[in-house]
């Protein structure tokens, strides 16, 4: 493993020796595969381009994100500024390196906009995309190459499962009612939560944090937060998205779907009202839940993000329907 890094470490030294001007540019390009990015690329599509490419992208992207934490957990790899400190880190990041969610979550979801269009040229903007992201996120120094390769390689097998069950999955939803439906969304956001839940236990029983990793982390950035890899925070996240996604969506499909159709003003304003309700709640509640690594946190943390997922499928497009904005 020590000759994988040190080889890892060379190689980005030697990439980060192409010049610092590349820094501006690898930054932009890997906010395109940020969670941030996603936080609104995915309401655009659903609420103001097309339902069903946005359903399609919400599922892949919290599958993916949910498999990538718990395969960070259970390989609890370190971040290239952390390991050895002579590396120059543009960007902070707290959780383990192994596998890249960056690399893992792009290749999911703009596979899945590729695959949805089925055209030529929206594979090669994917697969464009995909390497771009996955550079920038060695160069930035918070990935080795084997953590990027390993991310596309899950990313890639997660988009063909997701690809090869959404009928049949789909074909069964329809014939159960909307009360099994909400059952299966949470059952199986239960089981996002529980494939990093295991990881989790044992980590927290087995493992401790080397010493060094958070040395050479404060030294890179002395006023960034520190670092904090041994954590549910992103399982809960994705868990409770999908249960919210999911539940809204029953819920929608009982009144005949929704349809992101419409005039030009009416999908500006549906982004911006839908937005607002995101932010109010994300915040809102982010203020007022409590935080930290324990059950009644990670509880409040699983509720908050199944309202916010709540409101992207079924509640904002029942407001819009209310303010006739489609």
């Amino acid at each position: 493993m020590e000759n994988i890094l040190t080889i890892g470490i060379d190689f980005i030294q030697s990439f980060q020796g192409l010049g610092e001007w590349l820094a501006g540019p690898m930054a932009a390009i890997t906010f395109l595969g940020s969670e941030w990015f996603f936080l609104f690329f995915l309401p655009i599509l659903y609420w103001s381009v097309d339902a069903g490419l946005g359903i399609r992208v919400g599922v892949i992207l919290l599958v993916t994100g949910a498999v990538n934490d718990a395969f960070k957990l259970a390989l609890h790899g370190p971040r290239p500024y952390w390991y050895n400190p002579s590396v120059k880190a543009y960007a902070a990041e707290t959780s383990f390196g192994v596998p890249s969610g960056h690399a893992q979550i792009a290749t999911g979801v703009w596979g899945m906009v590729a695959a949805f269009l089925k055209k030529w040229w929206a594979w090669l903007t994917a697969v464009i995309l995909v390497l771009l992201i996955g550079l920038s996120r060695l160069f930035l120094a918070v990935h080795f190459p084997h953590d990027v390769l390993l991310g596309w390689l899950i990313g890639a097998i997660v988009l063909a499962l997701t690809l090869w069950l959404w009928k049949p999955v789909t074909a069964w939803l329809k014939r159960i009612s909307t009360g099994t439906q909400v059952l299966a969304a949470f059952a199986f956001s239960l089981v996002l939560f529980l494939i990093s839940l295991a990881p989790f236990l044992w980590l927290k029983a087995n493992w401790i944090l080397p010493p060094e990793w958070v040395t050479h982390a404060g030294i890179a950035f002395p006023d960034g937060d520190p670092i904090n890899p041994v954590t549910l925070e992103g399982a809960l996240t994705n868990a409770g998205t999908f249960f919210g996604l999911a539940t809204g969506l029953a819920l929608l499909w009982r009144k005949g779907g929704y349809s992101a159709r419409g005039k030009l003003w009416q999908r500006v304003l549906r982004f911006i009202v839908g937005v607002i309700g995101v932010m109010i709640l994300y915040f809102g509640l982010k203020a007022i839940f409590p935080d930290g690594d324990t059950w009644l946190p990670y509880t409040l943390r699983y509720v908050r993000y199944a309202l916010v997922g709540l409101w992207v499928s079924a509640g904002a497009p029942f407001v819009f329907q209310k303010l006739k904005l489609g």
